[in-house]
């Protein structure tokens, strides 16, 4: 049976990691509101946008003119898997879910017989695929000294795709992120970037409301496009950032409430030891006594 002193040093330490868990919880439960605020207002942005490109998209179809982004290449051998993880961990299972969805993904094209990139946003990301998939990965971006996300950050992440786009590296883009629905609830998903995804017509002229736009819809596709792909990888970032937020505040709440049970338990057995050493002691005494 382990020592009365084993039994403090647990305890103790027990009882540091708890105070830890219950730090970073309350800490995520700060960071939770304002990480939500701002991924639900991205939300109607970028949806606005996809809505408008749908659009514009409409017009264009089958005419030979119509930019890259929007038409492809033609082909879609070669895809490129964006994973969108976090850079740090106790956050449960947010980053390995994330991944799983990747997996399930890049599987299926491999099956299909296409040529997978995979450019990891996340350091997490990229050390769970590091394993399988470690000659499909191309770059690493890695956002752990961003304090405050900001659009910025996107748009350097959406410069570095549109660049491979520009020199034929890749057919189609996707990018899996999570998306969040609520502190316990987060929705691993895969969009497709590149091309951009396009709404039926049915969908989109919904209503039967027709706008003219100024220049011609080729002009203003041809700048709405690349910056509709920053404005789906800032989206992504943002729901990331609560869902991990999220994810975290749920586990650590975990952790310290674990750690509260393994406290007692120990407590328990420490008292227990205690009293028997203190009865052994006490039977000591009283047959020595009686031997006199």
């Amino acid at each position: 049976m382990p020592s009365l002193k084993t039994f403090r040093n647990r305890i103790a330490s027990v009882k540091a990691t708890r105070k830890i868990t219950r730090a970073m919880q309350m800490v995520a439960a700060s960071k939770l509101k304002r990480a939500q605020d701002a991924a639900q207002a991205a939300r109607p942005y970028a949806e606005k946008m996809a809505g408008v490109i749908s659009s514009l998209a409409g017009s264009m179809e089958g005419n030979p003119g119509s930019p890259k982004l929007l038409s492809g290449t033609g082909a879609d051998q070669v895809q490129l898997v964006i994973v969108a993880t976090a850079d740090r961990g106790l956050c449960g299972g947010f980053n390995t879910n994330i991944v799983r969805r990747a997996r399930v993904l890049i599987d299926g094209l491999l099956r299909e017989g296409k040529e997978v990139k995979i450019l990891c946003v996340g350091r997490k990301g990229r050390d769970q695929l590091r394993r399988l998939y470690g000659r499909h990965i191309i770059d690493t971006i890695e956002m752990g000294h961003v304090k405050r996300l900001a659009f910025a950050d996107a748009a350097a992440i959406g410069r570095r795709v549109l660049e491979l786009y520009d020199e034929g590296a890749f057919d189609v883009a996707t990018i899996c992120y999570a998306k969040f629905k609520s502190v316990i609830s987060q929705e691993p998903v895969a969009q497709r970037l590149i091309p951009a995804a396009v709404e039926s017509a049915g969908a989109t002229k919904h209503g039967s409301t027709f706008y003219e736009y100024e220049p011609g819809e080729a002009e203003i596709l041809a700048e709405l496009l690349p910056r509709n792909v920053s404005v789906q990888i800032f989206r992504a970032l943002l729901e990331n950032a609560a869902s991990e937020q999220g994810a975290r505040m749920s586990a650590m709440d975990s952790a310290t409430r674990n750690a509260g049970e393994v406290i007692d338990r120990l407590t328990l057995q420490y008292n227990r030891s205690r009293q028997a050493m203190i009865t052994k002691e006490l039977i000591e005494i009283i047959s020595g006594a009686e031997a006199l």
